[in-house]
């Protein structure tokens, strides 16, 4: 079944449509659905679970400044795994991967939920209204900042425990998620499980490029095939744009991350945003804001992929089950 792909409003009318919503005949509340939630969940531990080795590197070679003689020294990716593993073991790479989980899973989760109830709202309900580059951005930027302030703890957590260097159990700081938890909280406050939040707030332009971009190329892609912009796409589709979105966010917004884990990073002292970023650039140059990106990229870009993939399926096979439910409500006498 096709249709001719609607002519795109304009912001003003966009505005009108969400204004519209606010005289009690949509609720924000109304446009909440857990299948979001749960499908975005999915996602993020998959990718976790595969990836997570990717990970842990690319943090340990941002939070690299060359000047830290605790830091281990790695030549590069391949480097970095074997001396893990020679020095670690197979869990050694797998440090941190508890938050991880926890974050990514929570983070996407959150995410996604908010990000479809916010679109849906402007949208007035009808989810064929394309919105347009500028309003998926604000979508997108305001999911950020949702996500980030309840999930900026379990970030820390992860970062703490995927800096902890060596194999001896007796020697590491942190136990695990909970004690870490604990334990910045005793001595650190609650200051010290939202470090790194205002590079993290910055970073929230990185899901909302990424996020514009990937909606702008589906509803682009099916408008060029004359069908509504929310027709399901098949995978090797979804696998495309998520990557294409990734590295454009990725490659505009790398440094914040970087910045982002040095504070984080227990091994270092900083006396904020600021300070780290001229200190990185009076020692390190334009280079120090991008170490660790060949690692990131290596990571992120299938991890985007896998978890967009599962995402999408995961939520239209909840969405279709949730339908057919209601239909068969409505049919019973």
């Amino acid at each position: 079944m096709s249709a001719m792909s609607p002519a795109k409003p304009s912001n003003g009318a966009i505005a009108a449509a969400a204004a519209s919503t606010t005289n009690g005949k949509f609720k924000l509340s109304n446009h909440v659905k857990y299948e979001h939630l749960v499908a975005g969940i999915s996602g993020g531990v998959t990718s976790t679970l595969i990836l997570h080795p990717l990970d842990l590197i690319k943090i340990r070679f941002a939070v690299n400044d060359g000047r830290t003689a605790a830091v281990p020294q790695y030549r590069g990716l391949g480097s970095a795994f074997a001396t893990i593993f020679r020095q670690e073991g197979f869990r050694g790479l797998y440090k941190g991967v508890t938050p991880n989980v926890w974050g990514s899973g929570s983070s996407w989760g959150l995410y996604f939920m908010f990000y479809n109830t916010i679109k849906t709202f402007i949208q007035g309900g009808n989810a064929t209204l394309p919105l347009g580059p500028s309003m998926h951005m604000l979508a997108a930027a305001q999911s950020g900042a949702l996500t980030l302030v309840l999930t900026n703890p379990i970030w820390v957590v992860k970062t703490r425990l995927c800096l902890q260097y060596g194999g001896d159990a007796k020697s590491l700081e942190y136990r695990g998620m909970v004690h870490a938890l604990a334990q910045i909280y005793k001595e650190e406050g609650i200051r010290g499980l939202y470090k790194g939040f205002v590079p993290g707030m910055l970073g929230v332009s990185h899901g909302a490029i990424q996020f514009m971009t990937y909606e702008e190329m589906k509803n682009c892609y099916n408008e060029y095939r004359k069908l509504p912009i929310d027709t399901k796409l098949a995978t090797s589709e979804y696998l495309a744009f998520a990557a294409i979105s990734k590295l454009i966010a990725a490659a505009a917004t790398y440094p914040y991350q970087v910045v982002r884990a040095r504070l984080q990073d227990h091994h270092h002292s900083y006396q904020g945003t600021w300070d780290c970023i001229k200190q990185t650039w009076s020692f390190e140059g334009a280079r120090g804001f991008y170490k660790g990106l060949q690692a990131s990229l290596y990571r992120v870009v299938p991890a985007t992929m896998i978890t967009f993939v599962v995402y999408e399926n995961v939520s239209y096979y909840l969405l279709q089950r949730s339908k057919e439910k209601k239909l068969a409500q409505i049919a019973k006498p």
